[in-house]
């Protein structure tokens, strides 16, 4: 294993961008990108615990399922919900795939053979950005599907690549067994060396992108090209000797969160996720400000009742750059969800032209005798970041729809979201 090369150390005194107060400014395109995966982590791992889990012919008592999956609202109704994916036998009330998710998955299946050599290359790189050369096993799950892995990836890729991986004598963590010198080169950096001239040690500038009618202070602008100017830090190098708050520190703190997202297939990731990852990087403390410093890299979206970190230069509006072969399996994944909202959305319609006044209101309730709607608990606070400061007045109101409504608009919006995921499936 070859050893980090130490970093020069470097003492830039500390600037005004560090202290600076940067608004937050909407992004429609890429809330839109977060917010048209609703449901699909939950929808992923019960199609996991149905096809891969279960031996064939894959059917799955209700209760028998993960308790681990985050269903938004109950098992029964998440699964009617999407009746195009999954079938129900009632006495007792079983789970089982249907023809086109059981087609989906060999797909599926057939992507993450093609394409397990980059995810163990893309594996090793997330390891090799760590100073202890290891990660927790229990966070490299977490963040599986970020990157691309398969379900079972401790079983069916690790052992492909013994001389890249390896658990510790606990199982608890996922060791780097080979330093490979030649994919220490960051995203930055391989576009810098595309796009010409570029010699290890040159200063790079980051690639920066706003909302329409997004503007900085003229303050901040003038630091944030100051900022650009300097040297950049490859986050495969030992940053320790740099001097803590300053704006190199900060400018390679923001290297190592952007070649992390670089990393993943969707060029985004949850913001409670990343600060888990951040921390096991040993990334200084107050790296998360960061985040919200730099909107021309990161953009935090508030979409779905949480926060995800989305890297701008990703993306063309709504659409990926670089479309990862795992991202077009992910979208007929999506194709089929909102088939079966659409499917279910012009069942509720009909039910409710059929049903008067109160009649309709009790069909509106479950089985267990529960509100639907009720179900969904949302609320509408309005969101805050970190420091208890609101983002928008009404983020959360506007963003936040209960399913039911979903449902009901679906007939609507379904048939544009099918064909642009079609379009992003190609």
């Amino acid at each position: 294993m070859l050893p980090r090369r130490p970093v020069a150390a470097l003492y830039v005194p500390v600037r005004g961008l560090l202290e600076a107060r940067v608004p937050w400014g909407r992004d429609r395109a890429l809330d839109h990108v977060v917010e048209r995966e609703r449901h699909l982590v939950p929808f992923l791992l019960t199609k996991d615990a149905l096809l891969t889990a279960a031996p064939p012919p894959h059917a799955v008592p209700l209760h028998a399922l993960p308790s681990t999956i985050p269903f938004p609202f109950r098992p029964l109704r998440f699964l009617r919900l999407y009746a195009s994916a999954f079938e129900l036998s009632p006495h007792p009330v079983t789970v089982s795939p249907t023809h086109r998710l059981s087609t989906l998955h060999l797909d599926e299946a057939q992507a993450i053979d093609a394409t397990r050599a980059d995810a163990a290359d893309r594996l090793l790189r997330l390891l090799m950005l760590a100073p202890s050369r290891a990660l927790p096993l229990h966070l490299v799950a977490r963040i599986r599907l970020d990157l691309g892995l398969p379900s079972d990836f401790p079983r069916s890729l690790l052992p492909h690549y013994p001389d890249y991986f390896a658990l510790s004598a606990d199982g608890r963590l996922l060791e780097l067994v080979c330093y490979r010198k030649d994919l220490a080169v960051s995203a930055v950096q391989s576009y810098a060396q595309r796009t010409g001239g570029y010699k290890v040690g040159d200063p790079i500038a980051f690639q920066l992108s706003f909302p329409r009618g997004f503007d900085l202070d003229k303050n901040v602008r003038k630091w944030l090209d100051e900022w650009q100017k300097l040297p950049y830090i490859s986050p495969y190098e030992d940053g320790s000797h740099l001097a803590p708050r300053s704006d190199i520190t900060e400018k390679r703190t923001v290297a190592v969160l952007h070649e992390a997202l670089s990393l993943t297939v969707g060029k985004k990731m949850e913001k409670e996720v990343l600060v888990k990852l951040g921390e096991a990087l040993r990334l200084p403390p107050g790296f998360r400000k960061v985040l919200a410093r730099h909107p021309g890299i990161f953009y935090l979206s508030h979409k779905l009742r949480t926060q995800t970190v989305v890297l701008r230069e990703a993306y063309r509006r709504h659409m990926l750059v670089d479309k990862h072969p795992m991202m077009g399996i992910r979208y007929q994944f999506l194709h089929l969800m909102h088939m079966g909202r659409e499917e279910a959305g012009k069942a509720k319609g009909k039910e409710r032209k059929t049903i008067r006044g109160d009649q309709m209101m009790g069909e509106e309730y479950g089985a267990d005798g529960e509100n639907e709607e009720d179900e969904e608990d949302y609320d509408d606070e309005e969101d805050e970041d970190e420091d208890g400061e609101n983002i928008e007045a009404g983020v959360a109101s506007e963003d936040e729809e209960s399913d039911d409504e979903d449902t009901e608009n679906s007939s609507h919006s379904s048939v544009r979201e099918t064909g642009e995921l079609q379009q992003a499936a190609n």
